[in-house]
C-alpha cells in the first residue's frame, strides 16, 4: 500500500516489536512519536504484524498500517523492506533487529532507531535512548560516524495528554495527600501473570498500611492472563476497579496517589505527573534505567526475579502507605526527571534530519 499524505509531506514507516514476551511498550511509544510527527505534517504508517495490529486496534485505530504476517524476524525485515520502497524515512523500535536488518529495511533512507540497550551495532542516522543513565560513550563503536544521539528522559516519547495535566498534578501532589487511589500498571500483556500476583499482594496490606478504603485502579490488556481472575475478584471486592485497554491513562495517573508500575516507557508518564511509584523490574532490559531512577530518589525499585521479592514488596508497599514524607520526596524527584515534551523534540529533530538529507 502507499502511505498517503500531501506530496511535500515526508512519509515515514514504523517498524516496532510487540508480543506476549515483550509487551506493547515499543508500539505505544512509537505511536506517540508518530502522532508528534503527524502534528508536523508527516504521513506515518506501521508494519502491522498480528501482535502489533492488536495494539494498534486498541490504541491507534486511526493510524495507517501495512499488514504483514511476519512469523520470524527475517519475515519482518522482508516485509518492512518491501514497504520502505514507498517512504522517505524509517523508524525502528525493535531490540531483535541490528545494523544488517536496519540497512536491509531502509537502504539509504534516513533511519531513527529507538533503543534502550546500547548492546548491538545500529545502522542509524539518529538514535533515541531516553535512559536516565545513558551516556554517548555507551554507543562507541556501535554507530556510523555521522550518527546523532538524543539521550535522556527529556527526549522520552510521552503522550501530550500527560504534559497537559502536569501543572494540575504538581498541585495535587503537594504535601503528600493520603493514599486513596493506587494505580497498578504492569504492562498490557501482563507478562507471567504479574498483575494478578501483585494485586494479591496489595489487597491484604491496605488496612494494615492505613489505606483501608483505598481503591486499586488496575490497568491491563484484554488478552492479559490475569484478567479472568481479576474480573472474578472485582465482582466481590469493591476496592478493585479494572481498566481494560484503557484510553485514559493520563487521568488515571493524575488521580492516583501511589503507583505500582513496570519499568519501561510508562515510567516517564508517571514522572511527568510526579506520581510516587514502587517500580517493578519485569525484564532484564529494564534494570539499568530503573536503577538510575532509584538512585535519583525518584522511585523505589524491586526486581520480581529476585529471591524474596514478595516479602520485599510487602515491606516497601507498607513504607509508602505509612510515610507521607517518603511519598513527597519521591514525587518531587520524579517530577524533575521528565517534562513530557520529548516526542515533539524528537519529531522536530528527525524531520530536520530528513529535510537536510533530501536537500543534500
Amino acid at each position: 500500500m502507499r502511505i498517503k499524505g500531501p506530496l511535500s509531506s515526508p512519509r515515514i514507516l514504523f517498524v516496532a516489536d510487540a508480543g506476549p514476551a515483550v509487551g506493547g511498550g515499543h508500539v505505544m511509544r512509537s505511536l506517540t512519536l508518530a502522532r508528534a510527527l503527524a502534528d508536523e505534517g508527516a504521513a506515518c504508517a506501521f508494519i502491522a504484524t498480528p501482535a502489533v495490529a492488536t495494539v494498534l486496534d486498541a490504541f491507534g485505530a486511526d493510524v495507517a498500517r501495512v499488514e504483514a504476517a511476519a512469523a520470524t524476524p527475517a519475515d519482518l525485515v522482508t516485509a518492512a523492506a518491501r514497504a520502505a520502497q514507498d517512504v522517505d524515512a524509517v523508524v525502528i523500535d525493535h531490540y531483535g533487529l541490528s545494523a544488517p536488518d536496519h540497512r536491509a529495511i531502509a537502504g539509504d533512507r534516513p533511519v531513527l532507531v529507538i533503543d534502550d540497550l546500547a548492546d548491538r551495532p545500529l545502522a542509524a542516522d539518529l538514535v533515541l535512548d531516553s535512559g536516565p543513565a545513558r551516556a554517548a560513550a555507551d554507543y562507541d563503536g556501535l554507530l556510523p560516524p555521522h550518527a546523532e544521539l538524543l539521550l535522556g528522559p527529556s527526549h522520552a516519547p510521552v503522550r501530550p495528554a500527560f504534559a497537559a495535566l502536569r501543572r494540575e498534578a504538581l498541585v495535587r501532589r503537594a504535601n503528600a495527600p493520603p493514599v486513596r487511589r493506587i494505580l497498578v500498571s504492569l504492562g498490557l500483556t501482563d507478562v507471567g501473570g504479574i498483575t494478578g500476583r501483585v494485586v494479591d499482594l496489595i489487597l491484604p496490606r491496605l488496612r494494615t498500611g492505613g489505606a483501608g478504603k483505598a481503591v486499586l485502579d488496575v490497568v491491563l490488556g484484554s488478552g492479559a492472563s490475569s484478567l479472568p481472575g481479576l474480573q472474578a475478584l472485582a465482582a466481590r471486592d469493591p476496592r478493585l476497579a479494572l481498566h481494560v485497554d484503557s484510553q485514559d491513562m493520563p487521568r488515571l495517573t493524575l488521580e492516583a496517589d501511589l503507583a505500582v508500575g513496570a519499568g519501561g516507557s510508562s515510567s516517564w508518564e508517571r514522572c511527568v505527573l510526579a506520581l510516587p511509584t514502587l517500580l517493578l523490574v519485569l525484564a532484564a532490559n529494564q534494570g539499568e534505567a530503573s536503577q538510575a531512577l532509584a538512585e535519583a530518589d525518584a522511585v523505589l525499585v524491586l526486581d520480581v526475579a529476585e529471591p524474596g521479592f514478595e516479602a520485599a514488596f510487602a515491606t516497601e508497599l507498607c513504607r509508602l502507605l505509612a510515610d507521607p514524607a517518603l511519598r513527597d520526596r519521591l514525587s518531587s524527584a520524579s517530577a524533575a526527571v521528565c517534562d513530557g515534551r520529548g516526542a515533539a523534540r524528537v519529531a522536530a529533530h528527525f524531520l530536520d534530519l530528513i529535510a537536510r538529507r533530501q536537500a543534500g
